[in-house]
């Protein structure tokens, strides 16, 4: 039999932790980051009541996509004023714009991958930026 994990939870509970970070991060690659947030409800939903670790890592996941989500609608909203301002600079803003979005992008991609990696420790993990929807 294995020795336990140093966290003292188990792979069951720290899997479905796990499930909820990498989930959001496979369906929102597939979707644009629309459908982001459906694996971590999900594993939320139907997990949360078993163990505080899901419900805590269920929660962190659940709020960061639907942040994600806010901001693409946001965005999409602000797209044709961000057009304007690269036209009016002379391209200098189509640059910053690029920018901002590689970031966005990276973050998006980052964090995901930091919660995962802190749930598979038995570690909490409160992503930065992040609007608490869920509470």
């Amino acid at each position: 039999m294995p020795p336990p994990h140093p966290s003292g939870l188990s792979s069951e509970v720290r899997g479905w932790a796990i499930g909820a970070h990498i989930g959001a991060l496979v369906l929102g690659t597939l979707s644009a980051a629309v459908l982001g947030f459906l694996a971590p409800l999900l594993v939320w939903l139907l997990k949360r009541e078993e163990h505080g670790f899901i419900d805590h890592h269920g929660k962190e996941a659940l709020n960061f996509q639907l942040t994600v989500i806010l901001a693409v609608v946001v965005g999409a909203v602000l797209a044709i004023p961000a057009m304007l301002f690269g036209v009016v600079t002379l391209g200098i803003g189509f640059i910053i714009v690029a920018i901002v979005l590689l970031g966005a992008t990276a973050v998006w991609f980052i964090f995901p991958i930091i919660g995962a990696v802190k749930a598979s420790n038995g570690e909490g993990w409160r992503y930065p930026l992040t609007i608490r929807f869920v509470a």
